[in-house]
Formats: C-alpha cells, structure tokens, sequence
C-alpha cells in the first residue's frame, strides 16, 4: 500500500499507558498506517485493552512473543517482519504523539528526499503531567555526531523501510541507539530533524541517580564494545556524552 507507515509499539505491563498511547495514533492527522503492538507476555491487563481497540479497528494489530524477554528488542524485530509499510516509525508503549507527527514528519522527509527524520519532545512526569519542558534534538545527525551522545529520540524517528533492510535490533544495552549506528554506519544515512515537537515523552516513576550511573556504564559498554571504539577516543566521546547528558537532564 502506497505511502503506508507502520507504526512499531513494544508492550509490557503497560495496562495504565497502553490507552493513551493508542489513542494517539488513532488520533494522528495521517490515516494510512497500521499499528503493530508486540507484547512481551505481560500479566496486566494490556492484551484486554489492545484486543478491544484491535476488534475496532482492523490497522492496529496485536502481535506477541514466545516468551517474555525483557527487553524491546524482540518485540521491535517481530513487528519488523510483520510490518507493510514503507515507513517504520517507532512509539513506546508509555509514550504518545501529537496529532500531527506522521503527516508532517512523512511530508518533512518526502519533500526533502530524507530516508531518516526525527522530532523534538516533550517531557511529562510519569503521573502524565505536562510542564512545558520541551528537549530539544540538533538538528542534523551523522554516524560521529551520534557516536558522541544518541541525539535521535526513538518516540520521535522516521525511516524508509528501504534503509533497515535487514538490520535488526540487538539483544544488548540501548538497543535502540546501536540500531540507529548500524544504519548510520553501514548505510550511510544522515537523519534530519524537523525542529517541530511531535512527541510527549513520560519519565520513569523510579528514575533514580544510580540509573545516571548505569546509563554511563552502557554508554561505555556501546563504545568499546558494539562499536569498538579505541580507548582513547572512547574517552572524548564519554566526555562529550557527560556535558550532554548533564544539560538534558537540568531539563
């Protein structure tokens, strides 16, 4: 189906999110796309909910996991393989869109001849109150620009499908980041940002300084690692990665 985004949505124990989240998609101003809910075995109430909007509508579609696997890299990929559409855009099952994210984005990267695009966001605390703390992505993102800190929020991207090929999301920490090194590096893809807020982010109830801490760990861990960075230049980037995280999180 032409121009079809499909919209990819990994789902655990999310029966107090799961509503809104939907209900944003359903809401987007663009039409012609389909939702693809994984759900990694939840014990909540989520497959309830998803069921009843899936039995209303035939473009959101509940998919499942084998098992619980702790992590939105499974889900992700079996959404991937199940997806139709030209585009792939990616939402947390916590998370939601403004109304007009699809439409402007898809314009944004045709009119353009863009194979990536993302947004800015906005944050909201985990009880889905908003204080206009808006976060701001730069504007343009290279493989090296992203090596140095992910500036590409995940609720936000917009790909061609042609560009993921066959690349897949990695069992390891921030698998959304090494995803988006993978294309970057082996496709040689600049993602570009609309400079528009499209997204509202919700924060963890239990965001703690120690997560600061593990995030670090992570981060070094993708360097040396996935990417294999050498030591060296694996310490500029963790400095640079410091200053920008410190910034974002004063936000």
């Amino acid at each position: 189906m032409s121009r079809l985004i499909s919209v990819i949505v990994p789902c655990y124990n999310a029966e107090n999110t799961i509503k809104a989240t939907i209900q944003s998609v359903l809401l987007q101003t663009y039409s012609n796309w389909e939702l693809l809910i994984v759900d990694d075995c939840s014990t909540d109430d989520s497959v309830k909910i998803i069921n009843q909007y899936s039995i209303k509508d035939p473009r959101i579609k509940l998919l499942s996991t084998d098992k619980n696997t702790g992590s939105p890299s499974e889900p992700r990929n079996i959404a991937l393989e199940a997806a139709k559409g030209q585009y792939i855009a990616f939402l947390d099952a916590d998370d939601t869109w403004l109304p007009n994210k699809l439409e402007e984005q898809l314009e944004f990267l045709e009119m353009n001849d863009f194979d990536f695009v993302y947004s800015n966001y906005e944050k909201m605390n985990y009880q889905g109150k908003r204080n206009n703390r808006i976060v701001c992505a730069r504007s343009v993102s290279t493989y090296w620009d992203i090596l140095e800190s992910n500036g590409i929020p995940c609720l936000t991207a917009l790909l061609r499908r042609k560009i993921i090929g066959d690349i897949r999301f990695q069992q390891t920490p921030k698998e959304d980041y090494v995803f988006w090194l993978t294309i970057m590096r082996t496709r040689n893809v600049t993602a570009y940002n609309t400079n528009k807020i499209h997204a509202i982010y919700r924060e963890s109830k239990n965001s703690r300084s120690g997560d600061k801490w593990d995030m670090i760990r992570k981060q070094w861990y993708v360097l040396r690692m996935v990417e294999n960075v050498k030591k060296v230049p694996a310490i500029y980037f963790m400095s640079t990665f410091l200053v920008k995280g410190f910034l974002k999180f004063l936000k």
